[in-house]
């Protein structure tokens, strides 16, 4: 699905199934270097359990036009702007590790439009080490690779999702090369991770939110620890799901992830 936002083309993923905003809506927002389709099989799940479904590409990111956002804050407008462009009136908002503080910042703008919160694969703060910060500066697909070892819990692939014998780290690196790849302004990967650790609104944020939430945490997540969670999960009195996966949620653990968002949604 296409929508205009200040003259710009917005792409989100609506599960294969038409966009109907008079459902119970959900925002699926992704994290640093990823676009729509890391939400792919919980988008269409979601689309074809009752809900209407926006998995989302940030601007500047996959198919959506234009500059990245300069800030969490500015992402968390667009979100709201893009709601408004698809004629949806409220929503739960999800987000993976980067869109995590992006769907916390918006739920806190907007409270009253904002039905759920869900933070998956969350810290905060969401401080990025200099020394990956630089590689990333000076040698992105190095930085790639660097994070994608810190974003498994194993090497190995299982046979669920996207389907048996899939290489699940080659497929994130292969995501995350394109993505840097076709945004040429910037160095995206740099620019993404400098956001995560400017952030510093999150416990301002969390006073202003007034919907559920839930954590949804992987017990062998090396970029962003459970226990780096703690603080912001107790200042939004969330409810904390932890699941046996790295920071790759979605992948790594995609039907207890569904269970878990299934549970966090009703």
């Amino acid at each position: 699905m296409k929508l205009q936002i200040n003259g710009r083309t917005a792409y989100a993923y609506t599960g294969g199934k038409p966009f109907d905003p008079s459902l119970p809506c959900v925002v699926l927002i992704h994290g640093a270097l990823n676009d729509h389709s890391v939400w792919t099989l919980l988008a269409r799940s979601l689309a074809h359990h009752g809900h209407s479904v926006l998995a989302v590409d940030l601007p500047g990111h996959g198919r959506s036009e234009g500059l990245p956002v300069s800030s969490i804050g500015e992402a968390a407008d667009w979100i709201w702007a893009l709601l408004d462009a698809a004629g949806a009136k409220q929503a739960a908002l999800a987000g993976h590790s980067m869109g995590s503080l992006i769907a916390l910042e918006a739920a806190a703008r907007q409270p009253e439009r904002a039905t759920r919160l869900l933070m998956l694969g969350t810290a905060y703060p969401m401080k990025v080490s200099e020394a990956l910060l630089n590689t990333a500066k000076e040698q992105p697909l190095k930085a790639i690779d660097m994070v994608n070892a810190f974003s498994f819990g194993g090497i190995a692939s299982k046979p669920s999702y996207p389907g048996p014998g899939a290489w699940l780290q080659g497929g994130e690196i292969q995501l995350k090369r394109r993505v840097q790849a076709r945004q040429k302004a910037l160095n995206l990967f740099e620019h993404d991770f400098r956001l995560c650790d400017s952030y510093a609104g999150g416990l301002q944020a969390a006073a202003q939110v007034r919907c559920p939430t839930t954590f949804i945490l992987g017990s062998q997540d090396q970029m962003t620890s459970p226990r780096q969670a703690a603080e912001l999960a107790g200042a939004l009195n969330a409810r904390i799901v932890t699941l046996s996966a790295g920071h790759s949620l979605m992948a790594e653990a995609p039907d207890p992830v569904w269970n878990a968002v299934r549970q966090a949604l009703n």
